[in-house]
């Protein structure tokens, strides 16, 4: 028998939000998904979508998510209408059958992500999803448990617990910042709600754990992403919410401060965007999930929508999610200036890893001194204010049309002067940094370095020049110049490519591409290559004159044949290398 804890002992935010009626939100958007709701299977219907992992479907009219629909039903439950209990009811039922609870299995305590794809079917199966659909389960549960009938409130417990033992067994470090975050709520507070001192302890050690890799740096290994970082501020205020512990509390007060902190001072006022550079993004400009959770954190002090038609999630309802009011100033006067932040490794390590943001009125530039081109990757990127709309530019390495994972992105910046380049690694992968890896080895019909324009493309021209190419948006100039162009299977004595840009444009996007090869398909052996890498500089300024006058970079250097190297550029006064040759290495 668990034990069970009445509504009446759930701790309610320490803070109501002024401007928002969240009950009504809630109402709103649950009975704007009632059409979704399918009762022959008792889940919610949604559109098929996959990243192209994990799942072994590729095209489908729409799936039946796990996660998705005890989102909904913890929904349905704190909308506190009665017509809405039994749906909500049959929902959790459904789910906590579909998972696993064979502690034979390795797949013990996870839940497939679809009702149409069972978790042997997977490949493989994700076990995050003992994080995400056993948190949902747990606040379910500790919310609404007097509202279950008893066997689906022991079988809903039993279920949140088999998640705990899945969680506990994974055991992820605290690099993997969400889910660290999410399984230290769900065995913390499911510790506390069901009795379980083991689940608790190991709950909040976690939560230390990440505190403690966190501290030295102030910055999540996501470094600035707006998706996880939404995920983290909200994960991290349901636990100061929901936790009985006064460490947690403590703890997840101290980590939200800090990651609000990076939030307020990557925000760009006049275009409305979240600065670069991102580790992790789906989307470059931001969309209406992440505006309407600043609206909301914010309590209106940053506006996108009126709040009758603010697109509210379910999830948000009763978790606490909040701005300091320290930094609300942050979304509506610009700071400008530079940050400077280590995300990864420590301060004077060789493998330390930087991001670098500068930020005028007008436009923001941000980038990583190193890092791969997975396509949720945003190693440079800029926003520029065009006219009151925002343009967006990023770089980008294509291999067939798609971001290619194993070659490797690095820059010194300072201010809105550049070096950046790429090389190649022979041991990374393909799409995925691990999942496709490609041992050196290719087959190719283009492979191509692209600098795209994206957003607002009024009053955005670009130009072709020679060694390099230039962007003007809105009056404000963007040259990038050719240093060392070298891709193929001669040495640099024999030959030296001399690659040249090219533009296209569509109604969305504008495209400056340097093509290192396009032509039929071919196998590329990475391997093989004599050299193999790409020097920049880049450049942003006012007046396209003041690119004349810029301090010229220094002449490149062969360093033993296997490396180039570079000594400075304008205000940059680092040293730039890269490897001449593909090589094993880490990204």
């Amino acid at each position: 028998m668990f034990k069970y804890r009445s509504l009446t002992a759930i701790r309610m935010p320490k803070k109501e939000m002024k401007l928002v009626d969240h009950r009504q939100m809630l109402i709103r958007k649950i009975r704007s998904m009632e059409s979704r709701y399918n009762p022959e299977v008792r889940l919610l219907r949604s559109a098929f979508s996959s990243p192209g992992y994990h799942t072994t479907i590729k095209a489908a009219d729409y799936i039946h998510s796990t996660r998705d629909s005890l989102n909904y039903a913890l929904g349905l439950l704190d909308t506190e209408l009665p017509e809405y209990e039994q749906q909500a009811l049959d929902i959790i039922e459904r789910v906590v059958s579909l998972q696993d609870s064979d502690r034979s299995h390795d797949t013990f305590g996870i839940w497939p992500w679809f009702y149409e794809e069972p978790l042997d079917q997977m490949a493989p199966p994700d076990w995050n999803w003992a994080d995400f659909c056993g948190s949902k389960l747990l606040l379910a549960v500790k919310r609404h448990g007097h509202r279950f009938p008893e066997p689906l409130r022991e079988a809903a417990a039993q279920s949140v617990c088999n998640a705990c033992e899945a969680i506990i067994k994974r055991n992820v470090g605290p690099d993997y910042t969400n889910i660290a975050i999410l399984g230290a709520l769900v065995t913390l507070v499911a510790g506390e709600q069901f009795g379980h001192e083991a689940y608790a302890a190991y709950g909040l050690e976690r939560l230390i754990k990440l505190y403690d890799y966190t501290k030295p740096r102030q910055a999540f290994q996501e470094y600035n992403s707006p998706v996880y970082t939404c995920v983290a501020l909200l994960e991290l205020s349901k636990l100061r919410e929901e936790a009985r512990s006064g460490r947690a509390v403590e703890i997840s007060e101290q980590l939200l401060r800090m990651t609000w902190k990076t939030v307020a001072e990557h925000y760009h006022v006049r275009t409305k965007q979240w600065s670069g550079p991102h580790a992790r993004c789906y989307e470059t400009l931001l969309n209406d999930h992440t505006k309407a959770f600043l609206q909301i954190a914010t309590e209106g002090a940053l506006m996108f929508f009126p709040w009758e038609e603010l697109p509210y999630e379910e999830e948000w309802y009763k978790s606490g999610v909040l701005c300091p009011p320290e930094y609300l100033a942050f979304f509506t006067v610009q700071n400008t200036g530079q940050i400077r932040q280590l995300f990864e490794g420590n301060e004077g390590e060789p493998a330390g890893k930087w991001a670098i943001t500068y930020r005028t009125q007008q436009y923001s530039l941000g980038s990583f001194d190193q890092m791969d081109f997975w396509n949720q990757r945003r190693p440079l990127l800029a926003y520029i204010d065009n006219g009151g709309s925002p343009t967006y530019m990023r770089l980008r390495f294509l291999h067939d049309g798609y971001d290619y994972c194993s070659a490797r992105f690095r820059s010194c910046q300072e201010q809105s002067d550049m070096l950046l380049g790429i090389d190649f690694v022979t041991d990374g992968g393909d799409t995925h940094p691990s999942l496709d890896k490609i041992e050196g080895v290719i087959e190719a019909g283009d492979l191509r370095l692209r600098l795209e324009v994206g957003g607002c493309l009024d009053r955005v021209s670009a130009s072709a020049l020679e060694g390099g190419a230039e962007i003007e948006v809105c009056g404000l100039y963007f040259r990038i110049g050719n240093l060392f162009t070298g891709f193929s299977e001669l040495s640099v004595e024999e030959q030296e490519q001399r690659l040249s840009w090219e533009i296209h444009r569509d109604e969305t996007v504008l495209y400056t591409d340097l093509v290192l090869y396009s032509g039929p398909r071919v196998r590329l052996d990475f391997r093989k290559l004599q050299q193999a890498a790409l020097l920049f500089s880049f450049s942003v300024d006012e007046d396209s004159s003041n690119f004349e006058h810029l301090d010229q970079p220094s002449p490149v250097e062969i360093v033993a044949g296997t490396q180039v190297r570079i000594r400075g550029f304008g205000r940059v006064n680092k040293a730039l290398e890269l490897n001449l040759q593909p090589a094993p290495g880490s990204l």
